[in-house]
């Protein structure tokens, strides 16, 4: 029975020494991927990297608000401004990539009299992120008469939305 109780004491041991050894293969791992680490006990260790962590999260997060890049999020958001006298809207589109997506937008836009004059489009894994820069057409012409010129309040943000939300779901739904 002696036997029996050392073989499985010696077995145990053997299986401890294999355990400490990943966790310290793994903490060597978490210094290597560290900028810099100024301690090297355990403890201290885990707090770098956990610090290191959530800032390269707020960097992300910064990087994605500022950045076009598509995400994995369908959205749609609609905004007015009003510079040097000129009503624009900055329409945000993210969802999934299509080829009759651009045509089917830029249709929809021109069907309520309105005109593109900018837009920035990224792709990325089958994602898609438009930012249109859009103003009514009487917007851009010069009339003299001024009798054709679209009042801010001909442009409603929820019809607008409507109408591109209405584009994207055409592809198969939103999800």
């Amino acid at each position: 029975m002696d036997a029996k109780a050392l073989a499985a004491s010696k077995s145990h041991s053997e299986a401890e020494r294999r355990r400490r050894e990943r966790i310290n293969n793994h903490l060597a791992k978490l210094r290597s991927l560290l900028p810099s680490t100024t301690k090297t006990d355990k403890a201290s260790l885990l707090a770098e990297v956990i610090q290191h962590v959530k800032e390269l999260k707020r960097q992300t997060s910064l990087i994605a608000e500022t950045s076009p890049i598509p995400t994995e999020i369908d959205e749609l958001m609609v905004d007015t401004s009003d510079e040097d006298g000129k009503f624009l809207i900055k329409a945000s589109i993210c969802c999934e990539d299509r080829p009759d997506l651009l045509p089917d937008l830029i249709k929809t836009l021109k069907a309520m009299r309105l005109r593109t004059l900018k837009a920035e489009i990224t792709t990325l894994g089958g994602r898609v992120k438009n930012i249109l820069f859009i103003t009514g057409e009487e917007d851009l012409s010069s009339n003299s008469s001024g009798d054709h010129q679209q009042s801010p309040q001909q442009y409603s943000i929820s019809s607008i939305q409507e109408a591109l939300k209405a584009v994207v779901e055409k592809a198969g739904g939103w999800t």
